[in-house]
């Protein structure tokens, strides 16, 4: 595969993967904010299949064009700052995601379904979702300056 093609590929993957994982966090708040655990329900079930349809492909396309990229121009992956710091920071971010996010989010899904949704009860797992959430999306970003800047070199 060519090197702009894999580009392109990785390009993609990013501006998916970054902007959907950003626009997770305004719907959870924007239904929140309604206190409405109806409409909260909607949005995190809508969250859930964002994260099936978008963020998930995006993340493995944008590994494997990473990958291919770093290996069609013979770089080393694990001697070079910026690919080693970005790899380290994507997985932060899945470890986030996968062990405490999308669980949490599955769970405040049944839990606003529910008939006896309580706003206080609501409130502790927002905060949770919120801290990792955060996790979930900063290090993705600090992967996406270090690529940009080449940071560590």
């Amino acid at each position: 595969m060519g090197i702009h093609i894999l580009t392109v590929m990785h390009l993609l993957a990013v501006v998916i993967f970054l902007g959907n994982i950003t626009v997770g966090i305004f719907w959870m708040h924007y239904a929140a904010k309604t206190k409405d655990f109806k409409f909260i329900s909607q949005a995190t079930k809508g969250i859930i299949k964002a994260d099936k349809v978008f963020t998930l492909p995006s993340a493995a396309l944008l590994l494997i064009a990473g990958l291919g990229l770093a290996m069609h121009q013979k770089m080393s992956i694990f001697g070079t700052g910026w690919i080693l710091g970005s790899l380290i920071m994507f997985t932060i971010s899945g470890f986030a995601f996968s062990a405490k996010l999308a669980p949490l989010q599955r769970k405040i899904y049944a839990y606003t379904s529910g008939e006896k949704a309580d706003w206080n009860e609501f409130s502790k797992m927002l905060k949770r979702w919120d801290f990792w959430g955060l996790v979930a999306l900063i290090s993705p970003f600090l992967a996406f300056l270090m690529m940009i800047l080449k940071f560590p070199a």
